[in-house]
């Protein structure tokens, strides 16, 4: 099993910048990618990034392409998505994930059925 806990989620104006944090703990060796999915209400969850723990590699949804960025310390076995020039659509319960053990494709993985492990979500408000 996997635990995942993201904080850093809150209240931003649009334009602003908002660091999410998730910390990974458990056997983690059994997942090879963390990702970001987000929730907006009435929407279902969309994948927004992806980083593999071992090489570092990153994938990223178009619309947050060149504005968010992942990244990873694994000492800390944390994995962080940074959000500049945050827009009102940004809006949305964000949630960390951890692949499943079962996906080792070399393929970053983007879909929800790719993970196994999901944190509790964390709230991204931006206004307008």
């Amino acid at each position: 099993q996997v635990q995942l806990v993201e904080s850093g989620g809150g209240l931003v104006q649009a334009g602003g910048s908002l660091r999410l944090s998730c910390a990974a703990s458990g056997r983690t060796s059994s997942s090879y990618f963390m990702g970001w999915f987000r929730q907006a209400p009435g929407k279902e969850r969309e994948f927004v990034a992806v980083i593999s723990w071992s090489t570092g590699r990153t994938y990223y949804t178009d619309s947050v392409k060149g504005r968010f960025t992942i990244s990873k310390d694994n000492a800390k076995k944390t994995v962080y998505l940074q959000m500049n020039s945050l827009k009102p659509e940004d809006t949305a319960v964000y949630y960390c994930a951890a692949s499943a053990p079962s996906y080792t494709l070399y393929t970053l993985p983007t879909r929800h059925n790719d993970y196994g492990y999901w944190g509790q979500g964390t709230q991204v408000t931006v206004s307008v």
